[in-house]
């Protein structure tokens, strides 16, 4: 075989080579959670529409409603909580007590689903910030994560040290 042509078959399969084990590998980098909200009552759809919003916002982190689950969310009557244990871990509480108030389930369920994510409350007051939480009017419906909420979450499942506390309850309050 010719010089020439080895060198445009080694090219070829080499090509091919990357772009059969490409996909493949970008998907191992993608860290997979499983979120339980068989206890979450009538927030359950609120959940599950707060995971889609994250899956459809990061890159780094996939969210899958299953068991054994790496967190749990309740629903109960006080405020709307997370209790991280690590990152990817922990418990929810979607406290009833803000919905009664007029705060938006979904923003509150993907606001705490953020604090499991590794993000911290920021009170910047804007609705366009998640973690801003309570402190943007109860009016906000915004359940999506800004740019650099997103941008610090894909970090945090690269390997970045994450920014919030974990083993401590965070209240929205």
């Amino acid at each position: 075989m010719s010089r020439p042509l080895r060198l445009v078959l080694s090219l070829a399969l080499t090509l091919t080579f990357l772009l059969v084990t490409s996909p493949a590998q970008a998907a191992a980098l993608v860290r997979v959670l499983r979120y339980d909200a068989s206890r979450a009552a009538e927030f359950v759809s609120a959940v599950n529409q707060a995971a889609q919003i994250w899956n459809s916002s990061v890159t780094n982190v996939r969210l899958i409603q299953g068991t054994p689950a790496q967190f749990v969310v309740y629903a109960d009557n006080g405020w709307p909580r997370a209790l991280p244990t690590s990152l990817g871990r922990g418990t929810i509480w979607i406290g009833r007590q803000a919905t009664a108030q007029g705060y938006h389930p979904v923003r509150i369920a993907a606001h705490e689903i953020g604090h499991i994510l590794g993000l911290p409350d920021r009170r910047t007051g804007l609705c366009t910030d998640l973690m801003s939480g309570s402190s943007a009017p109860v009016s906000c419906t915004n359940a999506n994560p800004s740019a650099a909420e997103r941008a610090e979450v894909d970090r945090n499942f690269a390997g970045a040290t994450p920014l919030v506390e974990f083993d401590r309850l965070h209240v929205d309050r």
